[in-house]
């Protein structure tokens, strides 16, 4: 153990310090380019702006010999303030037609020193307002070639033409910086990574004991030994994580009996509410329905208490059969029954049962089927459950539009998709839309009569099948439910068969009807797909079912 961490820390921290010291030598050579750039740039500038001031004050007139005064003297004040002694100067332009001076260079200056390149020329001709740069090699008194820099801008001699001026400035001080610092980061480095493995030699010597103890311990209390403690001497860090351990160890067993103990008292509790609150709600239901069914020969208030009565505890035995299936989610005493099941039969036989609600609410249904035909493992009861509640939800909030549920599938997944084009919901709403007992709207009536626990079960239908219950929804826009369901128990989810987000809009839909039992329905809103013109023969073949829910709808 020594051994290995010793020559892990020591390879990581070498990797560590040598990017490190690379990242800052970088840094610092491009600070210190920039840095020497910038002074280039305004001593250029500077020395262009004099020579520039030196041109406009001075009276040239057309006398050639003060041309040629005022010229020496703006070349004079140049060298002064350019701080450097590569200077040269080309006539780009002539103005009038008289006396035009040619182009100077300093006494430095050799045509070999500075290769100024086309383009560099073009820019400075061009852009008249700026200075124009870039990198170069200029070579030394010695025979080596140093990095520099060369600044090109126009100069303007009124009357006389327009010069384009070029100074080259050396980075020879920049490099030697560079060299130095890279030195002293590279020995830093290497004497930090020597100090560091003695360092870690030492005191791994003197842990190494006690934490190879420490985990010889806690792999017999992972694998069930309770009552394993470690030793503890002295009162050292050491001595301390010894006492933590055991105090850790203690609380464990403690809190895994007391846990075992209330799982117990949690699983009779639901039993015995089970039993006692079924029986006398199954006695009043029974008289609910007796007095329910001879509400015709009551008054008017008494016929409609009775109705009332008789809703009422229907909703109340669906509550408490939410509640229990909740705790039974809670004291984790749920087991799926699986079956190889269709998820896009059992879709079709959802969409059969929940269309005569939908009717009532002037809702049509469609179900499009382009996947999930082959039996997949999975609880057909449960997968129901989340299927009525999210088709009820839909047609309860669904405004009377067209609800679309979609079925496919993958190599890794089955999935439905139940959207509805209602009202929608705002983000944060929509993120606490699987709590129990929550609405988007506490204002508005449950149409239907759910509990606020359906969606909160779904979500545990869900996972129980490893799978995944996702929700998209927009304001204006409706709602889609995605339930995914892995194919197998090792299988990743991952991105699922059918979007989240979904991206037609009802009127692309207009053509699509239920039930739709074909594969490969992909193409939807133009209805040119070969999958659709198969539907469309398959479906007058069979005397068009599609047409007539159509009619019914």
């Amino acid at each position: 153990m020594r051994f290995r961490a010793t020559a892990t820390t020591l390879l990581l921290t070498s990797l560590a310090i040598f990017i490190i010291c690379v990242v800052i030598a970088l840094v610092i050579r491009g600070d210190l380019f920039e840095s020497r750039k910038d002074e280039a740039l305004h001593n250029a500038r500077a020395a262009v702006s004099a020579a520039q001031k030196q041109l406009d004050s001075g009276q040239t007139g057309d006398d050639r010999a003060t041309i040629a005064a005022v010229w020496g003297e703006a070349q004079r004040v140049l060298g002064r303030t350019a701080s450097s002694s590569r200077i040269v100067g080309f006539i780009s332009s002539a103005q009038g037609d008289g006396y035009t001076p040619t182009g100077f260079r300093s006494l430095e200056y050799s045509s070999g020193q500075m290769a100024l390149s086309d383009e560099l020329r073009t820019r400075v001709q061009q852009v008249t307002t700026r200075q124009a740069w870039q990198s170069i090699a200029l070579p030394q008194p010695d025979g080596t070639v140093a990095a520099g820099i060369v600044v090109g801008q126009l100069l303007e001699f009124r009357g006389v033409g327009t010069y384009e001026v070029y100074i080259a400035y050396d980075l020879v001080d920049a490099d030697e910086t560079l060299l130095f610092v890279q030195r002293t980061l590279w020995f830093a480095g290497i004497t930090l990574v020597a100090l560091i493995t003695g360092i870690l030699w030492l005191v791994l010597r003197s842990v190494s004991a006690p934490i190879i103890e420490a985990a010889e311990t806690s792999e017999r209390l992972a694998a069930g030994d309770l009552e394993v403690r470690l030793p503890v001497y002295g009162e050292d860090e050491l001595a301390s994580l010894g006492r933590s351990f055991n105090a850790m160890a203690d609380s464990i067993q403690s809190q895994i009996k007391e846990l075992a103990e209330l799982s117990l008292v949690q699983q009779r509790f639901v039993s015995d509410v089970s039993h006692e609150l079924r029986t006398p709600l199954t006695t009043i239901r029974l008289a609910a329905e007796m007095i329910n069914d001879t509400r015709d020969e009551f008054d008017p208030v008494t016929a409609r208490t009775a109705e009332l009565l008789h809703t009422q505890v229907q909703r109340f035995e669906t509550l408490l059969a939410d509640l229990l299936e909740i705790s039974r989610y809670d004291a984790g005493s749920v087991q799926l029954e699986v079956e190889a099941t269709s998820l896009a039969q059992l879709a079709e036989e959802m969409v059969d049962e929940m269309r005569p609600l939908a009717a009532t609410h002037g809702t049509e249904l469609r179900l499009v089927a382009p996947g999930g035909y082959s039996p997949v493992d999975m609880d057909p009861r449960r997968v129901r459950r989340v299927l009525r509640n999210l088709i009820g939800n839909a047609i309860e909030h669904g405004e009377g539009e067209p609800i679309v549920i979609t079925v496919d599938s993958d190599q890794r997944a089955v999935a439905i998709g139940v959207r509805d084009f209602g009202l929608g919901m705002r983000p944060e709403d929509a993120e606490h839309v699987f709590d129990r007992f929550w609405r988007a709207d506490p204002s508005r009536k449950r149409t239907i009569g759910g509990t606020g626990l359906g969606l909160s079960i779904a979500l545990g239908d869900a996972r129980l099948h490893r799978g995944t219950l996702e929700v998209w929804s927009e304001l204006g826009a409706g709602t889609n439910f995605v339930l995914t369901i892995p194919r197998g128990p090792d299988v990743e989810v991952g991105r699922g068969p059918v979007p989240l987000e979904p991206t037609e809009v009802v009127v692309d839909l207009v053509d699509v009807t239920e039930p739709i039992t074909l594969r490969g329905v992909r193409d939807i809103p133009d209805g040119s797909s070969r999958g659709a013109d198969a539907g469309d023969d398959r479906r007058r073949d069979a005397g068009d079912p599609a047409e007539k829910g159509r009619q019914s709808s």
